[in-house]
């Protein structure tokens, strides 16, 4: 692992990199002092084939986004045999659950070995404060950042369905109530935070499940009890 300091960057290289992050884009867009401020707080790390990424049952204020290569999630199963769960594409934001729901990490993640390579960028979410606190990190990019995560999560569970569509979780991130009222407001971004969060809590549950979920076709065991 090879942690770089962005100071160490041009900004053209930097912004080549990190050009296919979605948020990134579209906060430089609206408003390049925040994201000069987010860049002030992240950083761009190298990986090498088949090593960790994170570790399960830590918990950081960091979220992720794979610029480069592949990434696989991780877990064991009852019997201490581990499953690959998903694959991570550049593009795609990981590691944000243990921040926005409070818990511990409930995989691992490792780069694929069949990449010699993966670049991952990250921001310390603490610059974003409270939910309502804006004298930092304004409304205008936490909406941002909570649209592109509650779709992000949104995917990632849709995922989890198409594979398993039988399953008693599969449809339950269907019933979250998508926000209906006035857009670029407080009362959106509270909305956004709250799916989010649910959607978070449902995806932890789908990656703990897997720890006795057969992957036989045609087996759909109990789906254990869901916090909400």
């Amino acid at each position: 692992m090879i942690v770089r300091n962005l100071n160490t960057i041009t900004e053209d290289t930097l912004d080549q990199l990190i050009s296919s992050i979605p948020f990134y884009k579209t906060v430089r867009q609206l408003d390049e002092k925040q994201y000069h401020l987010l860049l002030d707080h992240s950083r761009l790390v190298h990986y090498q084939s088949g090593e960790q990424v994170l570790q399960k049952g830590c918990y950081e204020s960091w979220s992720y986004f794979l610029v480069k290569g592949q990434l696989v999630v991780s877990i064991n199963n009852d019997n201490g045999q581990s499953l690959h769960v998903n694959y991570i594409t550049p593009g795609e934001v990981f590691g944000d659950l243990s921040a926005l729901v409070g818990e511990q990490r409930s995989a691992d993640v490792f780069v694929d070995k069949s990449c010699r390579e993966a670049v991952v960028f990250g921001t310390n979410l603490k610059i974003f404060g409270d939910l309502n606190d804006f004298h930092l990190i304004s409304l205008s990019t936490k909406l941002i950042y909570y649209r592109n995560a509650t779709h992000g999560l949104r995917w990632k569970l849709e995922m989890y369905r198409s594979k398993h569509p039988d399953h008693i979780m599969a449809s339950k991130h269907r019933r979250i109530k998508i926000f209906t009222g006035p857009k670029d407001t407080v009362q959106e971004l509270e909305a956004l935070h709250d799916n989010a969060v649910k959607m978070g809590e449902l995806l932890v549950e789908w990656n703990h499940c897997f720890g006795s979920l057969s992957l036989t076709e045609g087996h759909v065991p109990p789906a254990p009890d869901l916090a909400v």
